[in-house]
C-alpha cells in the first residue's frame, strides 16, 4: 500500500507525544550530568514548545493523489490529500444514500476539465465519445487506448475536484479478464483516473468487470445503448423498449453489480426501465437519455454547450440533450470577426502591437541594415517605428485625459 507524507507536518496529539518525550529525556540527562539545577523545568517547555510550533508549521506538499486514497485517518496521517477537496467514492455513496442527485459530465482535455472542475461537477469522464466530438468519427470505436490515455493525462491535471472515470476503449477489456486488469491499471497509473468505465452486461464483460474489481480498480458499469456495440445493435438506438428487453437490461445491471461495479450508467432506455432499474439496485444509477429517476444525469459536455454547428453534427445530436448555450456560434462569430479584420488590416492596431527596440536601438539597426544593403528593410523598420510612435503619443494624451 502506498504511503504518503502527511501534508499539513505532526498531528497535535504527536506533537505532545514529542514534548513529552523531549521533556523525559531532558530530565534524564540533567539527572545523570548532575545539572539539574542548571536547566529549569521552564527552559525544557519552552524549548519543547518551539519544537512542535516548528513542526506544525511545516511547509505543506499538495501532490495530486487518487480519490480513493484514505482522506481520514486514526493513526496519525495523512489527514489531508491537498487543499482541494475531493470528491471520493465514499462520499458519492453518501450522497446516494441520502438520494442527492449525482451530476455527471464528459471533458476530453485540460480547459474542459477546467469547466468542469469549476463549476462543482461531482465525475468527470473522460468518455470514448472522444473519437465523435473531438476526432470526427462517425462511431467510438476508433479511439485507442493510447488515445484514451492522452486525453485522460490532460484532464487529470484541468480537474482537482471531481472523481475522474476513464472509458476503456474497444478493443481493450473483451479478450480476457487480464486483458482489462491490464487496460485498467494503466488507465490509473498512467492516465491519473481514480476508475474506468467499461460497456456490456453479459459474458466477457461482466468477467471483466469483476476482474477488474477484484483487482482492487473501481469499476462504472453501462448498459442500455452500447455505442461500443453499434454493429449488431444496428446503430444508435434506444434500448429496452419492449417488456423482454427491458428485464434484460434489468439482468445486465443486476450482473454488473454482482461483479462489483460502484455505478451504472443507462443509456436510452424509457423512463420507467430506468425507474425500476434504479429502484432495484443497490448502487448509483447515472442516467443520459433515461428520463428523471436516475440516481444521476451525464450528458456529453460539446453537446450540453452547443459546441458542434456542423450540419452532419446537428443530425446525429440526442435528441436527449439539452443545450444549456449556444457556444459554437459565439465561435463562430468570433472566428468571423478576426477574419474580417485581419484582412482588412484592422487587427492588429497599435494597441496589440506592444513591443518597442531598447533604447536608442533603433538608429543603430536602421543603420546597420542599410550598411548590409537591405535598403528597403531600413526603410520599412522606420515607417513601422514612425506609426509606433503615433500610437505612442496618443495612448499618453489618452491617459493624461
Amino acid at each position: 500500500m502506498m504511503r504518503t507524507k502527511c501534508s499539513r507536518g505532526i498531528s497535535p496529539t504527536l506533537a505532545l507525544l514529542v514534548q513529552s518525550s523531549v521533556v523525559a529525556r531532558a530530565r534524564r540527562s540533567a539527572r545523570d550530568l548532575n545539572i539539574a539545577a542548571v536547566m529549569s523545568r521552564s527552559h525544557v517547555l519552552k524549548s519543547c514548545h518551539a519544537l512542535a510550533s516548528r513542526a506544525l508549521k511545516a511547509p505543506a506538499s499538495q501532490p495530486r493523489h487518487f480519490s480513493n486514497l484514505p482522506e481520514t485517518t486514526i493513526y496519525g496521517g495523512p489527514v489531508s490529500q491537498s487543499a482541494v477537496k475531493r470528491f471520493t467514492l465514499r462520499q458519492l455513496m453518501q450522497k446516494y444514500a441520502k438520494k442527492e442527485p449525482i451530476t455527471m459530465v464528459t471533458a476530453y482535455d485540460y480547459p474542459s476539465a477546467v469547466h468542469v472542475d469549476q463549476a462543482g461537477i461531482d465525475i468527470a469522464l473522460v468518455g470514448d465519445s472522444v473519437a465523435m466530438v473531438v476526432h470526427g468519427h462517425d462511431t467510438t470505436l476508433p479511439v485507442t487506448l493510447d488515445d484514451m490515455l492522452l486525453h485522460c493525462k490532460a484532464v487529470a491535471r484541468g480537474a482537482r475536484r471531481p472523481l475522474l472515470v476513464g472509458d476503456l476503449p474497444f478493443g481493450s477489456y473483451e479478450q480476457s479478464p487480464q486483458q482489462a486488469v491490464d487496460s485498467a491499471t494503466r488507465m490509473l497509473k498512467e492516465g491519473n483516473m481514480d476508475s474506468v468505465k467499461m460497456e456490456g452486461g453479459i459474458g466477457s464483460r461482466v468477467a471483466a468487470a469483476k476482474a477488474i474489481s477484484e483487482a482492487g480498480i473501481a469499476v462504472m458499469g453501462h448498459v442500455g445503448l452500447t455505442p461500443q456495440a453499434i454493429s449488431i445493435l444496428g446503430g444508435f438506438r434506444p434500448q429496452g423498449r419492449s417488456s423482454a428487453r427491458a428485464l434484460l437490461v434489468l439482468e445486465h445491471a443486476l450482473a454488473l453489480q454482482a461483479a462489483g461495479c460502484f455505478s451504472v450508467v443507462l443509456e436510452c432506455v424509457p423512463s420507467p426501465v430506468a425507474a425500476a432499474i434504479t429502484t432495484t439496485l443497490k448502487i448509483p444509477t447515472i442516467g443520459i437519455g433515461a428520463g428523471p429517476k436516475c440516481s444521476g444525469q451525464v450528458l456529453v459536455y460539446h453537446d450540453l454547450l452547443g459546441m458542434m454547428q456542423h450540419p452532419h453534427y446537428a443530425k446525429v445530436t440526442p435528441k436527449f440533450c439539452k443545450k444549456y448555450a449556444k457556444i459554437g456560434e459565439v465561435i463562430n462569430s468570433a472566428l468571423e470577426e478576426y477574419n474580417r479584420e485581419v484582412t482588412s488590416g484592422e487587427f492588429p492596431s497599435g494597441a496589440h502591437t506592444p513591443y518597442r527596440l531598447e533604447n536608442n536601438q533603433l538608429d543603430f539597426f536602421i543603420e546597420d541594415l542599410q550598411k548590409n544593403g537591405f535598403h528597403d528593410a531600413a526603410e520599412a523598420a522606420n515607417k513601422a517605428a514612425l506609426q509606433d510612435e503615433a500610437v505612442d503619443s496618443l495612448l499618453k494624451k489618452t491617459s493624461v485625459v
